[in-house]
């Protein structure tokens, strides 16, 4: 067998491009299974460069390759053995050719790359001062240019890609630099209808809120687009009031006073409780959630959530604003 595998893998690199194509065919059968995994791992020093070089080939035979590559990607120490030869720049650059057929795979191959810190950090280009975050906003500009209303959506897996960089500080810090603006066009994203999307933008917001401490101001820059996208999917069904209403800004207030489509997904709910709680944590920060009625909303959120996890979300914020009232001593000052 070990034989019959070498050769198969030998057949990747054949001039012929029927027989490298059958190949490929092979190879990314094998990787729908176990056993076959665990035969081309043995083997990764020569599989993975012949199936990167394969991404280059035309769509018949990069697609079957781009598929391997993503499933031998799943096992954290292939994933690793890319990283090291360069596959994330590889992916990037195919990912963007104008004849590039499998945009959809690449960055689901990047999704799994990225779970490692090492991915990561090459993905956001750390060792290159000059082309630093370039990857990362070229991904956030097609995250954001192309419809999820589409059928075929190549980039919503964007949204997964994002949250793996804002798991460490070097992501969260290029994300929330002002200058470039990342975080202001992905929050907008939350608008979407596909649920692969909001889950995407509601994990990277609230991994960046883990920067509350240091960036507050930069995350309250765009707090036009934040309070919604974090506090539209808690604020329940009802059809919100004048009187609530009139302490809040207009696109919270516009949003509450109608018929809206719930957030059914727990884990955004949560997510964005999370956010909530990480920024009510700096004073600044409570102080702006008090200015947009946040409390309010939370409070007619919690009468109707039957989540349990989501349940104590709320709790745990509600918990930190009752704390912050209890302790606060009593102004001297008069309203003038």
């Amino acid at each position: 067998m070990a034989n019959e595998l070498e050769e198969l893998v030998g057949f990747l690199s054949s001039p012929s491009p029927q027989v490298t194509q059958a190949a490929v065919d092979i190879v990314r059968g094998l990787t729908g299974s176990e056993d076959g995994l665990q035969s081309l791992a043995k083997d990764a020093k020569i599989v993975l460069p012949s199936l990167s070089r394969l991404l280059r080939a035309p769509k018949e035979v990069s697609g079957p390759a781009a598929e391997a590559l993503v499933n031998l990607s799943q096992n954290s120490d292939l994933a690793a053995k890319m990283v090291e030869m360069g596959m994330i720049k590889m992916a990037m650059e195919n990912l963007y050719k104008p004849d590039s057929g499998n945009g959809r795979l690449l960055v689901m191959l990047l999704v799994n790359l990225t779970q490692l810190d090492a991915g990561i950090a090459s993905l956001l280009q750390t060792e290159d001062e000059k082309m630093h975050g370039l990857y990362v906003m070229k991904l956030v500009r097609s995250f954001c240019r192309t419809s999820s209303e589409s059928s075929d959506d190549p980039f919503e897996h964007v949204g997964s890609i994002l949250v793996n960089i804002s798991k460490l500080e070097a992501g969260r810090k290029l994300l929330l630099d002002p200058k470039r603006g990342l975080l202001k066009q992905i929050i907008r994203q939350f608008d979407s209808s596909s649920p692969l999307r909001k889950r995407g933008v509601s994990g990277t917001i609230r991994n960046c809120c883990f920067e509350a401490e240091s960036q507050l101001q930069n995350l309250l820059l765009i707090s036009e687009f934040l309070w919604p996208a974090l506090l539209l999917p808690v604020a329940g069904n009802k059809i919100y009031n004048k009187q609530d209403t009139s302490k809040m800004p207009l696109e919270l207030a516009s949003a509450l006073s109608i018929e809206r489509e719930p957030v059914t997904d727990p884990e955004i709910r949560v997510q964005a409780l999370e956010a909530v709680y990480l920024i009510s944590l700096q004073e600044a920060g409570q102080r702006a959630f008090w200015s947009v009625n946040g409390p309010r909303i939370l409070q007619v959120g919690y009468e109707t959530e039957e989540d349990t996890k989501v349940m104590e979300a709320y709790e745990r914020v509600g918990s930190l604003l009752i704390h912050n009232s209890d302790t606060e001593e009593p102004s001297t000052e008069t309203s003038s």
